[in-house]
């Protein structure tokens, strides 16, 4: 059992293999990148138009965007940041309808000169840009452009571009706390035989020459890195929800040979809004639909734009990465991505380094959605079953300003210590509340970990600073040591930080303990020898018996 514990858990590490890669030092490139330079904090992006129209014989791409921002504070400098990675070019810029002549390159950054006349409000800058991007070597963790044929060798292209940013294929401000709060509209111009599909919603298409041009529109504020092309031999299907806030457009969009597939597998979305919308309240986009689209990797959060790639089976490609059975009740794609529309989409980091509030919550949604169908054994099941992947090797949160986010961990470390606080609070309508709160309290919003935090000390009622500390900020699992000595049992915490007090209930029983660093006495209890202590197993510590 152990042997196949281990290999789940190989499993799903492989399987939530870090978007970006881990480094030791860092660039100036990195810096760039990853924080609010003097060169993007003056101006606020409003809105994003972008037109992309792809070559795959050579693999190359050409468009436009345009970026509608407004100035919101004091210049240190007229130069204005954008971001293009390298090979792509940008071959032309205006503002305000004003050509600009000079254009300095650093890297993966343009520096363009915005002048002293800009606007407070409604100014625009085009860019023109073409090139080779960066094709994905194993979307979506090793990411770009994808250029792959389909089953029956028709052309197949989108982009997997998390923690890489949409920088690797269109010029935008490549900076997560700055989403276009007015959303975004993407053209996407095709050989005639082919569909190109987007987030939102479908607003027209229309010939241009031996190409159509499809234009999307999204009206709510999305992350960069969502705003993603599909382009293939698709058919469409559609189906509707009757949620909180009423009628929720379904919208399917899958490569023509799938469609009898996709319409059985895809009934589970119905069964993902139901627990959801439980959960966390209403789906937080119904102004522009909700959708899956098929795509040549395994899948992505793309906002109202789904991407699926799991065979349209159940589990993970077919397996249960908690080990358990119930990750085999459901697909793995459909729920961890859609969970993601309340946790990444809704509710977003300003920094990548906070990439644990992503994907913690959004894994134990997994566990959620299982209890929502199977009650809440089986939710508790599935989330302790996905312990046997966690390394507790590094911190959860990454660092800061440099486009770094955490290890492995966040993911079902993050669900886990969601899973001990909820156990700890012991008040599982509060628990859902709080969830629920969080998606109201930061309904389209970039957050820090430290406002999640104290939203859920607030709302919770308990000082929940040095358990936030501990799980957070550094790797190490709480330990409860118990000895006994002759007829007296002592328990205590070891290797935690200062102040983590963390009450703990005893399985089988109605005594609680209440752990410091200190040494305490368990007292009027009947057990015979320290083996018969046992912890509630639903908190994530470990313990140890001294003999």
């Amino acid at each position: 059992m152990k042997k196949l514990l281990l290999v789940l858990g190989l499993l799903s590490i492989q399987s939530q293999a870090q978007i970006l890669n881990h480094k030791q030092e860092f660039t100036r490139q990195d810096t760039l990148r990853g924080s609010n330079t003097e060169y993007r904090n003056w101006w606020d992006v409003k809105h994003y138009k972008v037109s992309v129209e792809p070559e795959f014989k050579t693999k190359t791409i050409k468009g436009n965007t345009i970026i509608s921002f407004d100035v919101i504070a004091d210049r240190k400098s007229d130069l204005m940041q954008i971001d293009l990675q390298e090979p792509m070019q940008i071959s032309s810029a205006k503002i305000n309808g004003k050509k600009i002549k000079d254009l300095k390159r650093e890297g993966n950054v343009y520096f363009i000169d915005a002048g002293k006349s800009l606007k407070k409000k409604d100014n625009q800058l085009e860019l023109i840009y073409e090139g080779n991007p960066r094709v994905a070597q194993n979307a979506p963790w090793d990411g770009g452009w994808i250029f792959v044929k389909d089953e029956q060798g028709r052309e197949w292209m989108s982009v997997a571009c998390q923690g890489l940013g949409a920088s690797v294929w269109f010029p935008n401000k490549d900076y997560g706390a700055d989403e276009p709060d007015f959303g975004a509209e993407l053209e996407i111009i095709v050989p005639n035989d082919l569909v190109g599909v987007g987030n939102g919603r479908l607003v027209s298409q229309k010939k241009v020459g031996n190409k159509t041009a499809y234009l999307w529109k999204v009206t709510n504020p999305i992350n960069n890195y969502n705003i993603i092309p599909y382009i293939g031999k698709y058919v469409n299907f559609k189906d509707s929800y009757t949620g909180e806030k009423g009628k929720l457009d379904l919208d399917y969009y899958v490569i023509d040979y799938n469609l009898s597939k996709a319409k059985s597998q895809f009934e589970q979305a119905k069964q993902m809004l139901d627990s959801f919308e439980y959960w966390f309240g209403p789906y937080p986009f119904y102004e522009d639909s909700f959708k899956m689209i098929e795509s040549p990797h395994l899948g992505m959060e793309h906002q109202s734009g789904i991407a699926y790639g799991n065979k349209y089976l159940n589990g993970y490609l077919g397996r249960d990465l908690s080990g358990t059975g119930w990750g085999l009740k459901w697909d793995f794609i459909i729920i961890h991505e859609a969970g993601h529309e309340w946790f990444g989409n809704n509710i977003s980091h300003k920094d990548v380094a906070d990439m644990w509030i992503h994907e913690g919550f959004t894994s134990y949604s997994e566990a959620l959605h299982t209890e929502h169908l199977f009650g809440k054994q089986a939710g508790s099941d599935y989330v302790k079953g996905t312990r046997a992947s966690i390394a507790n090797e590094k911190p959860l949160i990454g660092v800061y300003g440099v486009n770094q986010e955490g290890p492995g961990d966040i993911y079902n470390k993050g669900a886990n210590i969601i899973h001990t606080f909820r156990t700890w609070l012991n008040n599982d309508e509060k628990f859902r509340q709080i969830l629920r709160g969080m998606n109201k309290e930061f309904y389209h919003q970039s957050v820090t970990t430290k406002q999640i935090e104290d939203y859920i000390s607030k709302e919770s009622g308990l000082d929940l600073t040095a358990f936030f500390n501990q799980y957070l900020r550094t790797k190490d699992v709480p330990v409860l040591e118990i000895k006994q000595e002759g007829n007296l049992f002592l328990y205590r915490y070891y290797n935690t930080v200062d102040g983590f007090n963390m009450p703990l209930r005893l399985e089988n029983s109605d005594i609680t303990l209440y752990p410091t660093k200190d040494w305490k006495e368990l007292k009027n209890s009947n057990f015979k020898n320290s083996f018969e202590i046992v912890v509630d197993s639903n908190y994530y510590i470990n313990t140890f018996v001294i003999k």
